[in-house]
């Protein structure tokens, strides 16, 4: 397996991925999958292209099976902060640790960064493994968003984390 950087050319890799994680775990992500498929890979291609962002994926023979995003704060009260995104394993590569590496390498690249000083994430509340993920990689709880997301007609908490870098 191969953890790096996606460039404009992994765009399309990257929009079947990102759909995919939206239709099986609409619960984990404030876009929706209704939102985000009348977008066009050009979309993603600028995005990845991105000055203040560094998508990072898992490879396996060429397949993307895993994402996370890392953004930088660009406003000067707040650019000593960046935030963790759309962290996604396909279901069938979860339990291998692919979520742990790309963490790892999101956490490096954030801490290589001049000013950053700590890395905010949000968890859907019920999502244990992902939790303890987190939790092992020294991000801390700081509060809980009540009914954060509402999919249909179920709300879904979301707990807030950090890791002071």
């Amino acid at each position: 397996m191969e953890i790096r950087k996606l460039q404009s050319s992994d765009a399309v890799k990257y929009f079947v991925l990102r759909l995919e994680a939206l239709q099986t775990n609409p619960e984990a992500f404030a876009s929706s999958y209704e939102e985000e498929s009348k977008n066009t890979p050009e979309i993603y291609q600028n995005r990845l292209e991105g000055d203040f962002s560094y998508t990072f994926g898992a490879f396996e023979q060429e397949e993307l099976i895993g994402v996370a995003s890392l953004v930088l704060e660009q406003k000067n009260k707040i650019k000593h902060r960046a935030n963790i995104y759309g962290v996604y394993v396909t279901p069938e590569k979860r339990g291998l640790g692919v979520a742990r590496k790309i963490m790892g390498v999101s956490i490096k690249k954030a801490r290589q960064l001049e000013g950053v000083e700590q890395i905010h994430l949000t968890v859907t509340a019920s999502n244990e493994p992902a939790k303890k993920l987190y939790q092992s990689l020294g991000f801390k709880t700081y509060g809980i968003e009540k009914n954060a997301l509402k999919v249909e007609n179920t709300y879904f908490d979301e707990e807030l984390m950090v890791l002071f870098i």
